[in-house]
């Protein structure tokens, strides 16, 4: 009788069943990316605004769950509506505690997407690279260097797509350990921006305005996170002036 491994099928079986955390994620966040928009709006939040805030006079707690299990959904399916929650959250906690809800759920709904993504191809792709030559390992060996400066640069720059930011580090084997931190750490700055236009919204219904989204472009405000950027490169522009010179 022929060993189960040597059965394509059953290679193929096995290869499905490591992929399909990470396949769901991907076709769910496909169907919510046409159905929630509607749903998870600055329109919604604005409609909804003394509904949400007599709730949360009501059952404090509950909000606060609610509005934490949300957001790891939001995030952990990528789904649409993020930056909303995270307006949300500054306008029913404040910018402090909104920053401090958004953050801890984004960080678990990260971590979500990574485990799948690594569970699925990150080991079958850092096996090949591990055992490849030339460019391909250099490029893999210079970024295990400086896994914590990369880290941190993929969750300040603010161009860079948080989903992006999410699954490179699976690709490329980073530790769990540096992934949470690094990302819990990295999204604050956004975090706080964001939280603080939320909780300036009940004035901003108030004259029938929309909030300024782009504010995080702002020169006083975009200028300080590039700084922080900068800074999370500093260890890799400190090796390339002080590495090996015979390279």
């Amino acid at each position: 009788m022929s060993d189960m491994t040597d059965n394509p099928k059953s290679g193929s079986k096995s290869g499905l069943m490591r992929n399909l955390p990470l396949i769901v994620i991907l076709g769910v966040a496909a169907v919510g990316a046409f159905t929630l928009k509607d749903y998870i709006s600055f329109d919604a939040l604005r409609d909804n605004r003394e509904a949400l805030i007599a709730f949360r006079d009501s059952h404090f707690v509950l909000t606060t769950l609610t509005f934490l299990a949300a957001y790891v959904v939001i995030v952990a399916f990528s789904l649409p509506g993020a930056l909303i929650a995270t307006l949300t959250g500054g306008f029913l906690f404040g910018t402090f505690g909104g920053s401090a809800l958004s953050v801890t759920a984004a960080t678990i709904g990260a971590t979500v997407i990574f485990l799948a993504a690594r569970y699925g191809l990150g080991e079958k792709l850092k096996a090949r690279m591990d055992a490849s030559q030339g460019t391909v390992r250099k490029v893999k060996e210079g970024i295990d260097e400086n896994q914590w400066s990369m880290l941190f640069f993929l969750r300040l720059v603010p161009v860079v797509p948080f989903f992006v930011a999410n699954l490179v580090p699976a690709f490329l084997a980073v530790p769990l350990h540096r992934y949470v931190i690094s990302t819990f750490l990295g999204i604050i700055p956004g975090s706080l921006v964001y939280s603080s236009v939320g909780a300036g919204l009940g004035a901003v219904f108030e004259r029938g305005e929309s909030p300024n989204l782009g504010v995080i472009f702002e020169p006083h405000i975009l200028l300080p996170i590039l700084g922080l950027c900068l800074l999370s490169l500093l260890p890799v522009m400190i090796k390339a002036v002080t590495g090996k010179k015979d390279l």
